[in-house]
């Protein structure tokens, strides 16, 4: 295990302090290199890497004013911007320093030092190198995951050949590569993430993050936490400092879905930090600037919601620069074919089945359901019926919501287990209603909450 102070470089003009400080230091560090002429500071940083950087402010050409300190600074970070420099001069004062600091040292310390502040300062300034090591680390590896991300082929490929299809790949070629503030409008199931992802993979910004936040999910009392982050001891269960979701995404994309469900008071702090383009950490009073593209999605009437005052009209122009309406599927048949065809092929090969295919009459009656899941329902349809079936051609009977049945013919309840049996209610009351919520959770006896909880569950 090395050192404390690991490795240590050391420039001044003056050879006694070169001696006294490789004296002192040499006890705490693995190695402590001296140099008096600053002309081999670019030599020395292409060839090694070092901790911590000792620079003199002041040498024989300018005795006072720091200058030549401050230009030593400037080419060090020029070579090494992650570089941890330590100035010190026998004349300095309040001024220099705060303009040190500004100009990127990490600390300032005075002529003649005193050993143990001298050690103290240096002792922090490692740690301040270790954690940007740490951060480098991180941000590679987000990197690396970023990258596999995109190699993913559900994120990379959006299915549908269909002229309501096409409309939104037009859109989405025109808006990608600016960082235009965009909102996805479609029901349940319509694929809305695929297309804030695929937004992300055209951007200028594919090299950075992505991060999703389902609004829905989050409570209000836990609403500024999650997005914006919380200092330790902010709250009972802030047992650590936590960046938010805003602050994670900075530089990248991030995808707000179902904002439709926010109250007006969690839009307020929302509309805020939009606006000002910065967050403040829960616990904090200090303001973080973000820089991201911000995509939005939500399957509620928006602008019924504003005219009803539920929905802020400044909050909804700011997030929907360009609009994006994504088709139901009952309105793409042309691309149900190639949809289950390429479920149909996902699902056999994780099962470990052999590749099966939609029996003719089958894509005929899926050509006439009314998808009110959406693909959401087509994929886990299709899930069940590669797990279940054990021919290669999947029929109608594979499917449940496909067996007809007349409005007055029982239902043989014994047959399925209570959650199936939820399903098919619900199934059969979205569809009954034409695929509107509220409808449909009236007819159930069911709050729209409660059913949107028996959607999720049931993935519809």
């Amino acid at each position: 295990m090395g050192k404390p102070l690991g490795k240590l470089l050391v420039i001044d003009d003056n050879e006694d302090v070169l001696l006294a400080a490789k004296l002192l230091l040499k006890k705490h560090a693995d190695l402590v290199q001296i140099e008096s002429n600053p002309k081999k500071i670019p030599f020395l940083l292409n060839n090694d890497t070092y901790d911590v950087i000792l620079l003199d402010m002041n040498f024989s050409k300018d005795i006072t004013s720091g200058k030549e300190g401050f230009h030593w600074l400037e080419q060090i970070l020029e070579i090494d911007s992650d570089a941890v420099v330590v100035l010190i001069t026998a004349f300095g004062d309040v001024e220099m320093a705060v303009r040190a600091l500004r100009a990127g040292a990490t600390d300032f310390v005075l002529k003649p030092w005193q050993n143990e502040k001298l050690i103290a300062t240096l002792t922090t300034a490692v740690k301040l190198k270790q954690a940007k090591n740490e951060v480098n680390t991180l941000r590679q590896e987000k990197s690396n995951l970023t990258s596999a991300i995109n190699k993913d082929k559900s994120f990379s490929e959006i299915i549908g050949t269909s002229e309501p299809m096409m409309k939104v790949f037009e859109v989405i070629e025109k808006v990608a590569g600016t960082d235009a503030n965009v909102l996805i409008l479609g029901e349940n199931g319509t694929g809305k993430e695929v297309i804030a992802r695929a937004i992300h993979k055209k951007s200028l910004r594919n090299d950075n993050v992505f991060i999703g936040v389902d609004m829905g999910t989050i409570t209000e009392s836990l609403f500024e936490s999650e997005l914006f982050g919380h200092k330790k001891g902010a709250f009972t269960d802030a047992k650590d400092d936590r960046a938010g979701r805003f602050e994670i995404a900075n530089k990248g994309t991030l995808f707000l879905d179902e904002i439709g469900n926010l109250s007006l008071a969690l839009q307020a702090k929302l509309l805020t930090v939009i606006q000002r383009r910065e967050i403040t950490r829960v616990g904090t009073n200090k303001s973080i600037p973000i820089d991201i593209r911000l995509v939005c999605a939500t399957n509620m009437p928006l602008y019924d919601m504003v005219d009803k005052s539920d929905f802020r009209q400044d909050l909804l122009y700011r997030i929907n620069t360009v609009e994006i309406h994504l088709p139901p599927l009952r309105d793409r048949g042309d691309d149900l074919a190639p949809l289950s065809a390429h479920f149909i092929e996902s699902y056999c090969k994780k099962y470990r089945k052999p590749l099966k295919k939609l029996a003719p009459n089958t894509l005929k009656k899926f050509e006439k359901y009314h998808w009110p899941g959406n693909i959401r329902e087509l994929q886990h349809a299709i899930e069940r019926a590669v797990i279940m079936s054990d021919d290669d051609l999947l029929q109608p009977s594979d499917f449940l919501f496909l067996v007809e049945k007349n409005d007055s013919e029982e239902i043989d309840f014994s047959e399925y287990d209570l959650d199936t049996v939820e399903k098919m209610m619900i199934q059969k009351a979205i569809s009954k209603n034409a695929g509107n919520i509220s409808k449909a959770a009236k007819s159930l006896g069911l709050t729209r909450a409660s059913l949107y909880r028996r959607l999720e569950k049931h993935g519809l």
